[in-house]
């Protein structure tokens, strides 16, 4: 069951990965040849000022993006709370066995950064994983829930801003997928545990139901006991968190008065001076967190990351280009994405 889960969400990333990163990739080869290809990509991949003019058919207002992020913060929320306790009761690990863990792994030579499935964990790797997963999740927790909030409060976008409905419906696939590709590895017995836990809910009522106690330190203090990459991972994710909410507030302060609702202007501040499109750099950033903070041994989560990085990074090739048409003073030392690079 568990490699069955694990193994579905890979496709599903593969199966994205040919559908509509390999386009991506085929668009951004510079040849007049593809000019044609390229507009058919950008029709379907675009959104908002980089949406080609003649993709207004099948398209949907781009204040829609608030339904990521609902979807986001209800299905991780879920994720995390039954990971959370399912770590609690069934998976408690003191800190001498997280240093039991470590001296393991360091004996076995550690695993390779491509390893599909550890077929001789111990219960003691195991339970490390489990609240490795608790970390990951509760990072995704903070994520989407700024995300949510800048959705309604942050974000003003154009009237008629827009994006293609197919770009919808990978936005809701993405927010659906990318927390359950943290924790797929022990998802299944996870559901188990839900299951059990409600279905003894069901059948003996709450006076009879074995829910655990909740006891704080119990629930907490295994993830301050987390290995180093995990706190590295952290810190990069929160760097780019950090970043990423501010130049959200740059651009959602132009707009702050009504006459500018239909207005473009050149960004400033923060990472702004560096690339044109901070906010996906930081995005980069924060997921680079979480795959160094997984430990790097999961093939899934790096699908994750590299469609995340992908993705950015043709939008915000396209987004630089927009810049560079409509202003004639935009700054000259500004790149699309990466500083000094791209």
């Amino acid at each position: 069951m568990e490699l069955e889960i694990v193994w579905l969400v890979r496709a599903a990333w593969i199966t994205v990965w040919i559908v509509s990163i390999l386009p991506l990739v085929i668009a951004s080869i510079p040849s007049s040849k593809l000019t044609s290809f390229r507009e058919l990509v950008l029709s379907f991949a675009g959104r908002g000022k980089i949406l080609h003019p003649s993709s207004q058919k099948f398209t949907i207002p781009q204040k829609c993006f608030a339904h990521f992020y609902v979807i986001g913060v209800v299905w991780t929320t879920l994720l995390l709370a039954a990971t959370w306790m399912y770590a609690c009761k069934m998976a408690p690990l003191s800190y001498e066995e997280f240093q039991l863990s470590d001296i393991a792994s360091r004996l076995a030579g550690g695993s390779h950064v491509f390893s599909f499935y550890k077929s001789h964990m111990t219960p003691v790797e195991h339970r490390f994983k489990v609240w490795r997963a608790v970390f990951l999740l509760l990072l995704m927790e903070i994520h989407v829930l700024r995300r949510l909030i800048e959705s309604f409060y942050v974000f003003k976008y154009s009237p008629s801003a827009r994006m293609h409905i197919l770009g919808y419906f990978a936005g809701l696939f993405f927010y659906v997928t990318a927390p359950l590709s943290l924790c797929s590895n022990i998802a299944p017995e996870v559901a188990r545990f839900a299951g059990n836990q409600v279905a003894e809910f069901i059948a003996y009522g709450k006076s009879h139901t074995s829910a655990p106690e909740f006891n704080l330190l119990l629930s907490i203090s295994p993830l301050m006991k987390l290995g180093s990459l995990q706190w590295i991972g952290g810190a990069i994710f929160l760097w780019g968190w950090i970043h990423q909410r501010r130049c959200h507030a740059i651009l959602g302060s132009l707009r702050e008065n009504p006459s500018q609702a239909k207005e473009y202007i050149i960004p400033y501040g923060d990472w702004f001076g560096m690339v044109s499109c901070p906010h996906f750099l930081a995005e980069i950033v924060l997921y680079a967190g979480l795959l160094i903070a997984s430990g790097g041994t999961d093939i899934t989560i790096w699908l994750l990351f590299g469609f995340v990085a992908a993705n950015l990074t043709y939008a915000a090739g396209e987004t630089h280009r927009w810049y560079l048409r409509k202003f004639e003073n935009y700054p000259a030392n500004r790149h699309a994405i990466f500083p000094y690079l791209y």
